[in-house]
């Protein structure tokens, strides 16, 4: 993509989140907070499906869920002899994973002349974490602060955008590319319909930032596809504390 040819990959911060409804159980919402639901399921229920019964689906609005992890990637190294290091940001307190990023992004990350890539991030990952932000009292980073910007002021990348090429018809998970380009898939143990259970029943916030970490895996190998170029090997991908 010639659009691509000229991107400095070590300003690109690439990122994942996982989030999950903010209470376990439809049952455990306040009074409030159900009928709230019940208004906004209203849209996705379908004869003989009740609120409580696709409370699940309510991780993906910021309205109603919550991020438990973080999942960052940033390219060091020589262009001919790149390296990957990971970094993630988790645990149960929210407030506290959005400040630890929001002080990367003010810091290495602080200019216009740096980039966030994520798949879907348009649609998901970017607002959600701003608007996550937001409820917690939260200065919103620059680079996630495209409230009033025209789509062309915004520089930030996304690896679905990029592979629609303008076609707008359709949803493209990061999984499908995967395969797609013959990348290892990163649903070998959970998947994203999975993180609540993991993180309300099983309590498992390690499991959560290892599957996140593999997404931003991912992420960055199919950017590197888009781009025409070689991979990053197994053995250049640096996880957190090594």
């Amino acid at each position: 993509m010639q659009y691509l040819s000229q991107l400095d990959l070590s300003k690109v911060l690439f990122l994942d989140i996982e989030t999950v409804p903010m209470e376990s159980s439809f049952s455990n919402l306040s009074p409030a907070w159900q009928k709230l639901w019940e208004k906004k399921s209203k849209s996705l229920i379908k004869e003989d499906i009740t609120p409580s019964d696709i409370y699940d689906r309510s991780a993906i609005y910021a309205e109603f869920g919550k991020i438990v992890c973080i999942g960052v990637g940033l390219i060091t190294g020589h262009p001919s002899e790149p390296k990957l290091r990971l970094k993630s940001f988790f645990g149960h307190d929210e407030k506290k994973i959005l400040e630890d990023f929001a002080q990367l992004l003010n810091g290495h990350f602080g200019t216009d002349r740096n980039r966030l890539c994520a798949h879907n991030g348009k649609e998901f990952d970017f607002p959600y974490i701003a608007r996550r932000m937001l409820i917690h009292g939260i200065k919103i980073p620059l680079l996630l602060d495209n409230a009033g910007k025209k789509p062309w002021e915004i520089n930030n990348l996304d690896t679905m955008e990029l592979w629609k090429f303008g076609d707008f018809k359709s949803f493209v998970s990061l999984n499908l590319l995967a395969n797609l380009f013959d990348i290892p898939t990163p649903k070998d143990d959970i998947d994203g319909s999975m993180v609540a259970d993991v993180y309300y029943r099983e309590k498992d916030l390690n499991r959560i930032a290892v599957y996140c970490n593999k997404d931003v895996i991912t992420l960055v190998q199919v950017l590197l596809k888009l781009m025409n170029k070689v991979t990053i090997p197994e053995e250049d991908i640096l996880f957190p504390d090594t």
